[in-house]
């Protein structure tokens, strides 16, 4: 946490946060051995690269490392993770595969989804089928990686001097799996020109209704709005009111200021009391610009591209360019 607080400090913060950190390097160095190092340029596999207009970070060598390990580096890139259309199950007459490798495929994506959220629905589609898996999920797990193989330069840029609120965006797939019917919850969180936090997530619970799943998906992404918040406020940097977080579902919106649903569990409610005391907005987003789609279904070539680049995802070289 210190040395992203002080490559943060470097470019994005300035004034009372500026001598704040300055004075909390002076103290650390005071009471242990330590030197400065500077810019920060690699931390825990995330290449970051630092310049007067922003912060790019990336995990190319590591997509390289896992092209290699699983004999993939001299494959065919494809354009899109998952084909469109395609749903997954689980495949009790399939052939099986080896569990291990599936697993270790699966394990080395998860830590790839730290500076890529356009491979996160994917990543978590095909963990669901990790205790038996088969062709068939192997198969996409397998196009996970020709998808890396083309986009292996991919990272997030925040963009200096960019507008600071963060902005949240909620989403769901109503019924979309095809096992257990229950919907997929996807949100991203973005501060500036770049994501900062995001998920896809099968509910805990079975929904009846499209409202609802959008409804149960905008409370997990509400109580996730808490702690850019807080971070924020300790860095000095309090967000201005309410953190305004876009849903294109009205009735879901409406549920969450003052309707009742029998069939929602009462925790799910978090959401009305946040909307209430002002630390969330939820407000209306009409679904084609709805940039949490990635994060929940399958998508055509050119909504997936447009999505992506919403998200802040380029390659350096397309940073250079524009700058």
């Amino acid at each position: 946490m210190l040395i992203v607080y002080l490559y943060v400090d470097d470019l994005i913060f300035t004034g009372n946060c500026d001598a704040m950190f300055k004075e909390f390097k002076k103290s650390m160095m005071d009471e242990f051995e330590m030197s400065d190092l500077g810019i920060m340029h690699y931390f825990l596999g995330i290449e970051v690269v630092q310049s007067s207009d922003g912060i790019f970070i990336s995990q190319k060598k590591y997509v390289g490392e896992i092209l290699d390990r699983f004999q993939m580096k001299d494959c065919n890139p494809v354009n899109t993770l998952i084909e469109f259309g395609l749903k997954l199950h689980k495949d009790h007459e399939g052939k099986k595969v080896d569990s291990k490798l599936y697993k270790q495929i699966v394990g080395s994506l998860m830590y790839l989804t730290a500076t890529r959220p356009d491979i996160m629905y994917s990543m978590s589609l095909i963990n669901r089928y990790i205790e038996n898996p088969t062709k068939m999920h192997l198969l996409v797990a397998k196009r996970i990686l020709r998808y890396l193989q083309g986009t292996r330069d991919f990272g997030l840029f925040y963009n200096k001097g960019e507008k600071s609120n963060v902005l949240g965006f909620t989403d769901s797939d109503y019924a979309g799996d095809q096992d257990d019917r229950r919907s997929t919850s996807g949100y991203a969180f973005m501060f500036g020109t770049g994501a900062i936090s995001w998920s896809s997530k099968k509910q805990p619970i079975v929904i009846l209704s499209s409202t609802e799943a959008k409804f149960v998906a905008a409370t997990t992404c509400a109580s996730q709005a808490i702690w850019p918040r807080r971070i924020l406020e300790e860095l000095q940097f309090k967000q201005p009111g309410a953190t305004k977080i876009f849903c294109d579902n009205n009735s879901a919106i409406k549920l969450s200021k003052n309707g009742r649903s029998k069939h929602i569990d009462v925790k799910f409610y978090f959401l009305r009391d946040l909307s209430n005391d002002g630390t969330i907005d939820l407000i209306y987003y009409r679904s084609e610009d709805q940039v949490d789609d990635i994060f929940t279904k399958a998508l055509k070539m050119e909504s997936f591209v447009k999505l992506i680049r919403k998200l802040g995802i380029c390659t350096l070289k397309t940073v250079k360019v524009l700058n």
